[in-house]
């Protein structure tokens, strides 16, 4: 059951606790428990239920291609059938061709299947998200160990270091002076959030902004806390991204290849409808006939047996017209295409994914990760020169937590000043974080920042050039240890070791830093602190010069260093000052606990005046930096046609310096209508929405939510974009799931990102996608190669049977034969068509629109002649072998078979009227010898040969028109074919398969083939080249008609 919605954030602890009629130090007693979870359920996600498994096969068979191929497979049974009743027979072969089709069908359906049950997994990768168990006050007493499922609205919980929060609770008390919460993965922050327990006086605010509450699948990184349950189930955060992901994968829509199939299938299934009844109604006189009495029919007569004869012509028709390799070999296409590039470290998780990527219009990408590393690093650290006036900035590269990623521009201090040892040691040793390596990645314990100080210290060295050697070779020796996860922070243990810690004054938002009382080998205490620079320089009363000097802080003095943060802070860093103090007072010899002050420490009110008095030392300037190839793809995007979108849960301010830095705005640029937050552009007019995103160039939109994201990419997709959306934490991923294509981190990526996306980033980085959208694109027209391939084949096929039947011939082909040539004679060559390798332009070319024609008028037109050629060679080959003794010089009687007029084979029905008609018997390779006890058999039984040479043309033309494929424009003289090896290897596969069915016997016999010399190879082959030749001259028009529209257009 919903909840009521209550605006916890917004009203007072005191208010919660009467809204849920509960207390703080007692929590629900157990009858409450039980009426509250008869009225609001079990604190879990609900489990989505899944399309039945009959429903799914269904769905597969939901396609036009596969419903004409069931159609011609039944037909094709049920002729065979019949057949099989009259001849009093039932041989396997009449049954060959139903079979392979639904086989087909079958092969698809379970491919089919497979991918879509391995598409929901991501509401199953949610629930692992969330916590298992936490400490509950319950009647009283602290149950430790209660099942989360068990929360109620109401619940007091208890919340430690390290929990995984359980529910969406408001923060009632902090048990510590400060509580930070890991919200990365809900809100796409970079960094661990602060919270407390004051209202915020806004009815409707974003997740960014709800400090006083913690939300289920989070974890707390420091502090300790007891909070209110205030949503539970379907009902918290993370229950609301499971109903957005539901919703969206319940949108998904068909990739622009299934659309551009379907529309192919619709119209091929209109013209096969018309072709199959013109060859019907050609031959209606066959079957039908009658006397005309005073102008009315009589004596009508019907031959039903005649009339199913042409019936199966026009089921002929029908499987030489549908191109069932097709599903087939674009399968296999999308297949090669994910090894290609999960060479380059994008691991395809659905086929049709690959090709989408090749129209992708707008790349909408999350900063946080994508853009950037997700390690925060220091960028510059600045401190005072030798005078008050003077002050020095130093240059930092690196962008991970790898000590020897980069290094500090042009550092001469390995001998440091003063100034600069103190720097590093407060780095170092105020600090609470650890670094390990997880397999490739350096990653943080702790806090990011604090990682990126130790870092920085590790980068700065130690003024003791005896102990940097030192360091420097147990370096080397760590290299080669088997433990490689634990990383040595030589440099920071250094300066560790000369002080010890005796307390921590933890941060708070009040004074906005923290520090720690250090006491030095000669028993004199320290205090190093480091936080905001405004609020330490409000305490600080000296600066320290280079030398170490002190220096009282006059105005100028401070203004010039409120200046060099604010340069720093238009750069898009975070700044971080660092200060010190030696005189303690009633600390100056603090030890433990035990020491009379130690309850100062205890009350953070008193933490300001320990803090007061400091030497201002110097500031860093540390951020997420942004990855050194984004850069260069960000202008591989613009040459392309790509618009780029960052979509981020950061704050505004950040991602435009990060959106300047990485150039997808220039440093100058107005970002007025470029730049918004995710609640300014929701506030807009839906005209002004699609105004603001039709505008070309990039758009960044900050502290945005799930449901923004999600919003943002349905209205590009409504204004007919292709949009490719990457992500890597819970809240990207409904976007993901609705974007035309989901792109999900590998690396840092949550396991929900990955189950929801079509796609994953083995290297987490947004240049990968730009090199997969290169392959997409070579991937999609090598597609549209081997889809004219084919379909100049298949007209060709059409032909050759519209012309038999037309002229009154007997069938030079069976279906079983066409679906050999379609399936497996067809299928290598058009497969190595996918290895064409890709134009060297490719990406400096706009995206293709998503409804641009798969083939168009000229290439149609191109292939109509082709197939015209291919169908006369078929059916003239045919009619070659009965009617003439030579042709060119090749003797064509040479097996003894009887001649006849071209007007007796148009009319061979009539044969048993023919009076003194006489066949000889011939021979066929293998030495056997066909015969005939009724000379009109000569026509049925007697065709072998004929049939076979008509199938070798249509084989070997096939063959040398594969040739013609490899480019849609350019001459074999320009592109050989040896640029593509795989098709010449295809070829040969295929003649090979062809040389099978007719030289086995038994293969020979379920085809209805004979072994052909020598000779008639010759002859096969003499018919089959001009195919070429025709391609080239057609070709050649084509590229003059291209050349003359430029030069209008120019």
């Amino acid at each position: 059951m919903e909840e009521r919605a209550f605006p916890a954030w917004s009203w007072s602890v005191e208010h919660c606790l009467k809204e849920y009629d509960v207390r703080l130090d007692k929590g629900l007693s157990s009858y409450k428990v039980e009426k509250r979870r008869e009225k609001y359920g079990w604190n879990e996600l609900a489990k989505e239920k899944g399309k039945p498994l009959w429903r799914l096969v269904l769905e597969q068979f939901d396609d036009m291609l596969v419903k004409i191929l069931l159609v011609a497979a039944f037909i094709s049974f049920l002729l065979a059938y019949m057949h099989g009743s009259e001849s009093e027979e039932s041989g396997f072969e009449a049954y060959v061709e139903p079979f392979v089709i639904v086989l087909i069908l079958v092969l698809n359906a379970i491919v089919g299947v497979w991918q879509e049950t391995n598409a929901e997994k991501a509401l199953e990768a949610l629930k692992e998200m969330q916590c298992e168990s936490g400490k509950v006050l319950r009647d009283g007493f602290l149950v430790l160990d209660l099942p989360a499922r068990e929360l109620v609205p109401g619940d007091i919980v208890e919340l430690q270091v390290g929990d995984k929060v359980p529910a969406d609770m408001r923060i009632a008390a902090l048990k510590t002076s400060t509580l930070r919460l890991e919200q990365s993965a809900l809100t796409g922050e970079a960094m661990p959030v602060l919270k407390g327990t004051s209202p915020i006086f806004q009815k409707e605010c974003e997740l960014q902004a709800k400090e006083n509450m913690v939300f289920a699948g989070t974890t707390v990184v420091n502090g300790c806390c007891v909070c209110i349950v205030v949503c539970t189930g379907m009902n918290t955060e993370i229950g609301k991204i499971q109903k957005q992901i539901h919703e969206a994968s319940l949108e998904e829509s068909d990739t622009p290849l299934k659309k551009k199939l379907d529309e192919f299938g619709s119209r091929l299934t209109t013209a096969i409808g018309i072709v199959c009844l013109i060859v019907w109604l050609i031959n209606y006189n066959n079957f039908l006939s009658y006397d005309m009495v005073e102008g009315w029919p009589a004596n009508v007569r019907f031959s039903f047996e005649k009339c199913t004869y042409y019936f199966k012509i026009a089921v002929a028709l029908a499987v030489a017209a549908i191109p069932e390799g097709l599903p087939a070999v674009i399968t296999t296409s999308l297949a090669l295409g994910t090894r290609k590039m999960a060479q380059k470290n994008a691991i395809v998780r659905k086929l049709p994914s690959v090709e989408t990527l090749g129209c992708t219009t707008v790349i909408c990408s999350d900063k946080t990760g994508t853009l950037t590393t997700n390690q925060m690093s220091v960028a510059e650290l600045f401190t005072l020169g030798g005078k008050t006036t003077t002050s020095r900035i130093f240059h930092v590269k690196g962008t991970t937590y790898d000590p020897k990623d980069g290094g500090i521009v042009d550092w001469t201090c390995y001998n440091m000043d003063a100034n600069l040892q103190v720097m590093a040691e407060i780095c170092a040793v105020c600090n609470d974080a650890g670094i390990f390596c997880d397999g490739r990645l350096f990653r943080a314990t702790g806090l990011p920042t604090e990682a990126a100080l130790k870092v920085l210290a590790e980068k700065m060295g130690v003024p003791d050039a005896k102990m940097r050697n030192k360091i420097r070779d147990s370096e080397l020796v760590a290299n080669y240890l088997i433990d490689r996860s634990t990383v040595k922070l030589g440099c920071c243990e250094w300066w560790i070791k000369r002080s010890k810690r005796v307390a921590t004054l933890e941060f708070d938002r009040v004074r906005k830093s923290s520090s720690i009382i250090v006491r030095e080998a000669a028993g004199q205490s320290r205090l190093l602190a480091k936080g905001a620079v405004e609020s330490l320089l409000e305490r600080s009363t000296h600066v320290q010069l280079a030398d170490g000097s002190l220096a009282p802080m006059d105005e100028p003095c401070r203004q010039l260093l409120l200046s060099r943060q604010t340069e720093m802070s238009s750069k898009g860093l975070r700044c971080l000052g660092l200060a010190y103090k030696e005189d303690l007072g009633e600390f100056s010899d603090y030890y433990s606990e035990n020491h009379p002050a130690h309850k100062k420490l205890l009350d953070p009110a008193c933490y300001c005046s320990i803090e007061s008095d400091l030497v201002f030392v110097g500031a860093v300037g540390l951020r997420d930096p942004p990855r050194d190839e984004v850069h260069k793809a960000i202008e591989d995007c613009k040459r392309a046609g790509i618009r780029v979108m960052v979509i981020t849960g950061d704050n505004k301010s950040t991602a435009e310096a990060i959106c300047r830095e990485i150039k997808l705005f220039s440093d100058g640029e107005d970002l007025r209508g470029k730049s918004f937050t995710g609640k300014e552009f929701m506030a807009l007019s839906p005209s002004q929405q699609i105004e603001t995103l039709s505008k070309p160039g990039g758009k960044v939109f900050s502290r945005a939510e799930p449901r923004h994201k999600q919003e943002i990419v349905r209205m590009l997709k409504e204004m007919g974009e292709i949009v490719a959306m990457t992500g890597d934490g819970v809240n990207d991923a409904p976007a993901l799931k609705l974007a035309d294509i989901g792109i999900a981190m590998g690396i840092t990526g949550t396991e929900v990102a990955k189950e929801a996306s079509d796609m994953v980033l083995a290297d987490d980085n947004f240049s990968t996608i730009v090199s997969a959208v290169a392959e997409g694109r070579s991937i999609y027209n090598n597609m549209k190669a081997f889809i004219r391939y084919m379909i100049s084949s298949n007209v060709g096929e059409v032909i050759s049977i519209f012309l038999t039947a037309a002229l009154g011939l007997p069938e030079c082909m069976i279906p079983v034969q066409l679906l050999w040539v379609n399936l497996v004679t067809d299928g290598p060559p058009a497969t190595a068509l996918g290895f064409n390798p890709p134009d060297i332009g490719i990406m400096r070319k706009p995206p293709r629109r998503s409804d641009d024609a798969l083939i168009n008028s000229w290439v149609l037109f191109r292939y109509l002649i082709i197939g015209s050629y291919v169908g006369i060679a078929t059916v003239g080959i045919f009619i070659l072998w009965y009617t003439r003794a030579s042709f060119m010089g090749i003797n064509l009687v040479s097996d003894g078979h009887t001649l006849v007029e071209l007007s007796q084979l148009r009319n061979w029905g009539e044969c048993s009227t023919w009076s003194n008609f006489t066949v000889a018997p011939y021979m066929v390779g293998g030495g056997q010898l066909i015969s005939f006890s009724n000379p009109c058999d000569y026509f049925t039984a007697g065709k072998v040969k004929a049939m076979t040479l008509s199938l070798s043309v249509l084989v070997a033309i096939e063959m040398f028109n594969s040739l013609n494929a490899l480019s849609e424009d350019s001459s074999l003289l320009t592109l050989p074919p040896w640029r593509n090896p795989w098709l010449l290897a295809a070829m040969s596969v295929s003649f090979g398969l062809h040389c099978l069915i007719l030289y086995v016997p038994f293969l020979a016999d379920i085809f209805a083939v004979a072994p052909l010399s020598l000779n008639e190879w010759f002859l096969v082959i003499l018919v089959s080249v001009p195919v070429i030749l025709i391609d080239e001259i057609l070709k050649f028009v084509g590229r003059g008609q291209r050349y003359r529209v430029k030069e209008k257009t120019a």
